[in-house]
């Protein structure tokens, strides 16, 4: 019998909206059942959040976060293997790579611990102009007020520990609608904190099954800080509907480059390459999509990351032997197999792949010269697909890399330190890493969109930064 989960939201008992059935993306069978949320649901949850907050002497202490944190933490870890199987199952990440999330989520718990211990304000000089005589001013940090997060389905544990582990942290209740395809794993997490110690009024979670319940959450003035984690459409829709005041962090999707130059170590960074355009299967918003690579060895680029794709297992993700998992949902596998067909129909060359192992299975594909506006070359993918475009000069393919309203995580893959230091300082990008792939990352890092691919700066110490504010305090005194 699959598992039931009611709505997580504090106070009085409400009848849900409906239910909401969540299938596995590989097989579509039943895992579980949630109940949904409507208005009445939304509006108790942000009362409950914003009469807390407002109730300054009931803010838990700094030593009430980490312990309940530290409790987290060990819970997490002695259900690591639980954790990622669910996250497998509703997701489709492969299990060694959930394993991989799991441990990524139980450190971002512990960064939470270390950002409270280390969370500080300063003092601002005075007593130095006539204007700032007799006088101490100093600040401390204080949360910013209720936040409301957004999630995606890709990282259904490890992107629900960044939005609400900082929000915690730096002391905000936070409501959090996570992804409609993959809400288990943040349930599963919320009732882990609770049974840590956490009230239930201090994270509260739902789902919806209409967006406009959605969207009532979100835009509500009683909202103090809104973060969100998913496509650019809907993130810079819903960020246009902010009530006034209310700051935000959007992370969006790329469309990640690649320049190997012509001197690069193949060897060591294709396998790396392959691995960060075809994990996940490819459903990372900074997934390696478009590889750039010296007119000399672009067609080898691109036989050997074919190779590497090939040898990738493409299957039911919570196998231990499986590489590359389904895709979220059947449309996007025929999404993706319309692309390619579109690409390789505008010239482009398939080395490997092309064609659905299944409705809901795509294998690993890569793509040689497609033309430089088709579709796989100028919209996000969001699959295991990666373009191969050979280039003479590297100044041409730094400008083609940086041709699309898109910029978050760039690479470039070379053994001159000169070269690597001119396409870090041209490339558009967030972030630029030398020899290695796109989709490196560290939760404690700077992670940030921009032009159209996002707002602000995620990675949890920036969030928990961006859910404080700094109060200051001046104090006038003769013995100044």
């Amino acid at each position: 019998m699959s598992k039931h989960y009611p709505l997580m939201i504090a106070g009085k008992e409400l009848q849900p909206a409906g239910t909401l059935q969540v299938t596995a993306p590989f097989d579509h069978s039943l895992i579980a059942s949630v109940d949904t949320a409507d208005e009445s649901a939304v509006e108790q949850a942000l009362h409950i959040a914003e009469q807390l907050f407002n109730n300054k002497a009931g803010w838990l202490a700094a030593a009430q976060r980490i312990s309940i944190l530290q409790k987290t933490a060990a819970l997490m870890q002695q259900r690591a293997e639980e954790l990622a199987f669910n996250a497998a199952q509703e997701g489709g990440k492969p299990l060694i790579d959930s394993r991989i999330e799991v441990s990524r989520a139980i450190d971002g718990i512990h960064n939470c611990i270390e950002l409270i211990r280390n969370s500080h304000g300063e003092e601002i000089p005075m007593n130095i102009n006539p204007a700032s005589a007799n006088r101490l001013a100093m600040s401390r940090r204080e949360p910013l007020g209720v936040v409301v997060a957004v999630s995606a389905f890709n990282h259904p544990l490890n992107l629900i520990v960044h939005q609400i582990g900082p929000a915690i942290a730096a002391g905000c209740p936070v409501i959090i609608k996570p992804a409609e395809d993959t809400p288990l794993s943040c349930f599963e997490l919320i009732a882990i904190l609770r049974e840590a110690g956490l009230p239930d009024e201090w994270c509260q979670a739902l789902v919806v099954n209409d967006l406009s319940v959605a969207s009532k959450l979100v835009t509500d003035a009683r909202v103090g800080f809104f973060s969100f984690i998913g496509s650019a459409k809907v993130g810079w829709m819903l960020r246009s509907q902010l009530a006034a005041g209310t700051r935000c962090a959007l992370e969006h999707g790329g469309v990640a480059p690649v320049i190997i130059a012509e001197d690069a170590d193949l060897d060591d960074v294709l396998p790396l390459i392959a691995k960060g355009g075809f994990y996940h299967a490819g459903q990372v918003c900074v997934s390696v999509q478009r590889v750039f690579a010296h007119a000399s060895l672009a067609h080898k680029v691109a036989e050997q990351l074919a190779a590497l794709g090939e040898q990738m297992t493409v299957g039911d993700p919570t196998l231990a032997t499986t590489d590359i998992g389904p895709l979220i949902r059947p449309h996007e596998t025929q999404r993706i197999t319309d692309w390619v067909n579109e690409a390789i129909q505008e010239g482009a060359e398939c080395i490997s792949g092309g064609e659905a192992i299944s409705d809901t299975c795509y294998p690993a594909t890569v793509l040689y010269q497609p033309a430089i506006n088709s579709k796989v070359s100028t919209q996000e993918i969001f699959g295991p697909v990666i373009c191969v475009y050979a280039y003479d000069d590297i100044d041409d393919a730094i400008a083609q890399a940086n041709a699309l309203p898109f910029a978050f995580q760039a690479a470039v893959c070379t053994q001159n330190i000169d070269l690597a230091m001119h396409a870090y300082q041209q490339l558009n990008a967030s972030a630029v890493m030398i020899n290695d792939h796109t989709a490196f990352r560290v939760d404690w890092m700077p992670f940030a969109g921009l032009r159209q691919s996002g707002l602000g700066v995620g990675g949890i110490p920036h969030t928990f930064r961006d859910m404080q504010i700094e109060k200051l305090m001046v104090l006038r005194s003769k013995c100044l």
